[in-house]
């Protein structure tokens, strides 16, 4: 069995966006270890807050992450199961998803 590298904290962001840009709060955390110079994620959580939106659900909106054992999407307080490809494929599907929210509740996209 091969042991990986220690995992670290590989991103943190924090985005308080305008409400020409959907208002509330874009969220990047991101662990896991490098291998051969290329980032390997071990956990990550990404989340749309906005609590004008939605004020369940400490007011997340939108959110994946692999808490609990499994890859998983949040939605105005539902969660529900999804397959996982890639780190890289999940946070293209959240940006997606998160402008279609912007769009939808009618702010402007910058």
């Amino acid at each position: 069995m091969t042991k990986h590298p220690k995992e670290s904290l590989l991103e943190k962001e924090r985005f308080e966006l305008k409400p020409k840009s959907g208002g509330g709060l874009l969220i990047y955390e991101v662990w896991g270890y490098k291998d051969r110079s290329k980032a390997v994620v071990t956990r990550y959580n990404l989340a749309y807050i906005n609590a004008a939106i939605y004020s369940g659900d400490n007011g997340r909106v939108l959110g994946f992450d692999n808490a609990h054992g499994y890859n998983h999407r949040h939605f105005m307080g539902k969660v529900e199961a999804v397959d996982f490809e890639s780190y890289e494929a999940t946070l293209e599907r959240f940006q997606m998803e998160w402008s279609a929210i912007v769009q939808q509740t009618g702010a402007k996209k910058l």
